[in-house]
């Protein structure tokens, strides 16, 4: 059978010893070693999923943000572009108010000297029938106030007739 000798109980006890040894030396403090780095393992796992969360949840913020400037931009660019058509229609209007009162103002112009032409011509061709008239009567010797004041009253007569008409 089995011999067991001295020497097989005392490996026994050293071994058991040894094991007591090691397991309070190295077997706990392992353990403990192992236990809080799985902690902190999941630890960092927890705050990486938080972290990831927080971005996710940022990055939802910054693209709202960024399509609310959009839509902003949109709107701006909206209201500028009817301000710039209201401003070139302001200036088309005022061009033409003012291309209007220059007309205006030029055919006033135009008036007042073809009435002075016309009064010009009216006495020159007055003054001329006078003179013609009294010499072909023989009245060519009259003053020249004289032929004024006849011209001045052939010039009455033509202004009361209207255009077109003639006096015979």
């Amino acid at each position: 059978m089995l011999d067991f000798s001295v020497t097989f109980v005392i490996t026994l006890i050293n071994l058991g010893i040894l094991f007591l040894i090691l397991r309070s030396i190295l077997f706990k403090p392992v353990s403990r070693f192992i236990e809080e780095r799985a902690k902190r393992v999941q630890d960092d796992r927890d705050e990486a999923r938080r972290s990831r969360a927080e971005a996710e949840a940022a990055l939802k913020q910054i693209e709202g943000r960024l399509k609310n400037a959009e839509e902003e931009a949109a709107e701006l660019i909206r209201a500028a572009q009817d301000e710039a058509r209201q401003d070139a229609a302001a200036i088309v209007a005022g061009g033409k108010a003012e291309a209007e009162r220059f007309l205006a103002q030029a055919r006033l112009q135009a008036q007042a000297e073809y009435q002075t032409a016309l009064r010009l011509f009216q006495a020159e061709a007055a003054a001329l029938v006078v003179s013609a008239a009294g010499k072909l009567a023989g009245r060519g010797s009259g003053s020249e106030a004289e032929r004024l004041e006849q011209a001045a009253a052939l010039i009455r007569g033509i202004g009361s007739f209207p255009a077109g008409e003639r006096r015979v």
